[in-house]
């Protein structure tokens, strides 16, 4: 393979390539890829299996037979469906795993047609490395300012303001596809894998401009079952704190507002609380299933934030939270957007 047509990661740009092409199989894509590529399997799920099985049990010779008779039909197969059309200057990126026999199939033959497709050496391996080491290579340059505020006090919406007025930030729990808490998972919206949760914090990562503030929250080491990543994890924690204190009535209505869906699916209500029965108590639990019962929606979020998740809010910010505080406390009792958005300039003209 000529060393000129193999791309390392660092390089990688989407402005230079008319497209980026990923030849695994749809399940591998679908746990994580590169941003903006496309899929264009060499082998289906099944037949990357049928392949591996022949590799094992008979004889790689009889594999490899078996993965060219497929890789081609399936080439041909993507030409005639996706690339036809295109001229001669299109210019591909190509990557597989590794940067080996699947990528370099292809891009041999889209090379014999004339098109000057690259391949990205080292596959998909190479750029997982390369987004682990920029992520810790990127996040302790940023200038990081944490919201600090107990649940309900609305702080992912006040990042979203932030960032709608001009602010720099960095939303978590967007990327996670969770509000990150016991009842924080988000309705008919899985959580994307790790890897891809880790992919997409390095690509906002890499989009900031370090002489200015990035606004993040402050978030427990899981969201929902992502991990933050260590080298994220640590700034965040080291960063600017900014302390929003709302008042109890403000988070209980805004809390209604924010997760209407728990009070229309009470079934789903009732089997996440349960969770919380080893550290609350049957009792505890019994009282609120009553509360569930009577729709006392508003005395069943009192005691959800006095029982569970002041205690925990307390115990976590003494102990993952303490750096310097950027500006004074920021005290609220309206959290309807129109409040959320003046908690927002306020932080913003306090950063700057």
């Amino acid at each position: 393979m000529n060393p000129s047509w193999q791309i390392p990661p660092h390089a990688i740009g989407l402005a230079q390539y008319d497209a980026i092409i990923d030849t695994r199989t749809p399940a591998e894509f679908a746990q994580d890829h590169i941003p903006g590529a496309i899929n264009c399997p060499v082998f289906s799920n099944d037949e990357r299996a049928r392949v591996g099985t022949l590799y094992k049990q008979v004889s790689p010779f009889e594999a490899r037979k078996l993965g060219a008779t497929l890789v081609a039909r399936n080439v041909a197969d993507h030409i005639t469906q996706h690339f036809h059309s295109y001229p001669k200057h299109w210019r591909p990126l190509v990557y597989c795993w590794r940067g080996g026999q699947r990528s370099g199939a292809m891009q041999i033959i889209l090379r014999q047609i004339g098109w000057q497709a690259d391949k990205l050496a080292g596959g998909y391996k190479a750029f997982r490395h390369h987004v682990i080491e920029q992520t810790a290579h990127i996040a302790p340059q940023l200038r990081w300012h944490i919201l600090c505020a107990a649940t309900g006090s609305g702080k992912t919406r006040i990042l979203q303001a932030i960032a709608a007025q001009g602010g720099q930030v960095l939303d978590l729990e967007k990327l996670a596809a969770h509000k990150g808490s016991v009842l924080g998972a988000v309705p008919h919206t899985p959580q994307p894998s790790q890897k891809a949760f880790e992919t997409a914090i390095w690509q906002q990562l890499q989009r900031f401009n370090p002489a200015l503030p990035v606004f993040a929250e402050a978030e427990s080491r899981k969201i929902g079952n992502l991990q933050i990543p260590e080298p994220l994890l640590l700034p965040l924690r080291s960063g600017h704190c900014i302390d929003i204190e709302a008042s109890t009535a403000a988070r209980v209505d805004f809390l209604l507002r924010d997760y209407p869906y728990l009070q229309q699916d009470t079934t789903s209500l009732t089997t996440q609380l349960k969770r919380l029965k080893e550290r609350l108590g049957k009792q505890t639990i019994a009282d609120w299933e009553a509360l569930i019962e009577r729709q006392q929606w508003p005395e069943l979020v009192n005691e959800l934030l006095a029982k569970h998740y002041d205690p925990l809010y307390h115990q976590s910010q003494h102990k993952n939270y303490q750096g310097t505080r950027a500006c004074a406390p920021i005290a609220c009792n309206d959290l309807s957007d129109t409040g959320i958005a003046a908690i927002a300039q306020q932080i913003l003209a306090s950063c700057q």
